[in-house]
């Protein structure tokens, strides 16, 4: 007898939020980082309208036809993210971000690590969406 499998499936919910930051690296001058980081390292910071993507995979339950409630996702992202970062100076007000240099790099890092103490396995990526032109995954390690 033949068990037919589960198919697989990747989920992505869409949230955004506005944060300010500024980018600075202590260990290098003050010259080396505004050529570097340019705009990015004024003195006061710059805004961004982010769009975090949370991407989760798994087989699709056969009694309900979903991976997992979008809802779930929704409120989890919200609990954990975004109230943390929306409207906030990632660098002065945002406790979760409170000590990196909030690159997009560093972001995406950050908030799969967090979320992924939530989804565990069934986290596929996070992507950090800075500016139309610009945004940074992360699959985990």
């Amino acid at each position: 007898m033949t068990t037919k499998k589960a198919p697989l499936v990747y989920l992505t919910r869409r949230e955004t939020f506005s944060a300010a930051h500024r980018l600075w690296a202590d260990d290098l001058s003050e010259q080396e980082n505004r050529d570097l980081f340019g705009p990015c390292a004024y003195d006061h910071g710059h805004g961004h309208n982010y769009v975090l993507e949370v991407t989760l995979r798994g087989p699709i339950d056969p009694k309900t036809g979903i991976l997992i409630n979008l809802k779930e996702i929704r409120d989890v992202v919200h609990e954990l993210i975004v109230g943390d970062v929306d409207h906030r100076h990632l660098n002065h007000d945002a406790p979760l971000t409170r000590g990196i240099n909030p690159t997009a790099e560093n972001l995406v890092v950050l908030f799969w690590t967090v979320l992924h103490k939530h989804f565990n396995e069934m986290l596929y990526e996070v992507r950090l969406r800075e500016t139309e032109k610009n945004w940074v995954t992360y699959y985990g390690e």
